[in-house]
């Protein structure tokens, strides 16, 4: 009777350990270097966002950036809030529909969801990435404007949270002590948060 119980016990330490095992191997980085988590033991890939993901922003539009990225602020900061509708391929890719208000006036003067949008993004096998919304012509917001995020993809790959690192503009801008004549870079504090779009508990 001992002996049984000490084979039983044995039994469950060697699951235990085994587990314990897969789940380190979860935890490290794919090694490959690329970035999209397609090694061995890597936790998110671009494969991870798949699918429509609702997202909602805001922040402020502080000034320019210079090229030594010195922040020349406005007279007064532009309040930013959007939502979105952000629609991945699985494989680095996304189409984005938004509308938001600046100051309280609607963006590029629309009140109706913008569709003329692309990007791209990247995932690291750690869930870290990035997202690059590009807005092109056809729609209200002049065609060449660019949003650039940091991202963490959280909750089991159903939650993005993101902030903005870089905002550009094709036009020309100024602040009371600096101009830019085109292509101009500005200063932003923006975040935004996406949650994956579940119907019926199906994703």
């Amino acid at each position: 009777m001992k002996t049984q119980h000490i084979s039983v016990w044995s039994a469950v330490t060697v699951a235990i350990l085994s587990l314990s095992g897969t789940a380190q191997a979860g935890g490290r980085g794919d090694g490959d270097g690329d970035g999209d988590g397609g090694g061995r033991g890597g936790l998110c890939s671009k494969a991870t966002l798949k699918g429509p993901y609702g997202f909602i922003g805001h922040g402020e539009i502080l000034g320019l950036l210079d090229s030594t990225n010195t922040l020349h602020p406005f007279t007064s900061p532009l309040i930013y809030d959007d939502v979105a509708l952000v629609t991945f391929d699985g494989s680095g890719g996304f189409t984005r529909t938004d509308v938001g208000n600046i100051n309280g006036v609607p963006k590029a003067g629309s009140t109706t969801f913008n569709p003329h949008q692309t990007g791209t993004y990247t995932v690291n096998s750690d869930c870290t990435g990035t997202m690059s919304v590009r807005y092109i012509t056809g729609g209200p917001v002049a065609a060449g404007v660019e949003t650039d995020l940091n991202i963490v993809i959280t909750a089991d790959g159903t939650q993005i949270e993101s902030v903005v690192y870089r905002a550009s503009v094709p036009t020309a801008s100024s602040t009371p002590d600096y101009s830019c004549p085109m292509n101009c870079v500005q200063g932003v504090q923006e975040h935004f948060e996406g949650k994956k779009v579940l119907v019926y508990g199906f994703r």
